[in-house]
């Protein structure tokens, strides 16, 4: 079980970063290539691929080829629910 907690914790350190975040939020409306993230977050491609691979080694985005473009997107249900219920928390705490 510690294992599985301390899995957990590596989990949290990952949305730890506000970029990754704004990136995992942004692709709340559905999949996106890097320069439409890019440009949704104002940051340089290589910035945000950085981040998407991050994002991808902990299996909270996934990524599909079409040609040479790559599209990233929420890797499953439980990304989407992880960021609303955030979000959830943190607007009933303003209030």
């Amino acid at each position: 079980m510690e294992d599985k907690l301390y899995d957990l914790a590596d989990l949290f350190k990952v949305f730890g970063d506000s970029t990754r975040v704004r990136l995992l939020y942004e692709l709340l409306s559905g999949e996106k290539n890097v320069g439409d993230l890019s440009d949704a977050l104002n940051m340089n491609q290589s910035a945000v691929s950085h981040q998407l691979r991050l994002l991808k080694q902990s299996d909270l985005v996934k990524v599909r080829r079409d040609g040479k473009s790559m599209y990233y997107a929420l890797s499953d249900d439980h990304v989407e629910s992880i960021i609303k219920i955030g979000m959830e928390h943190i607007t009933e705490k303003k209030k």
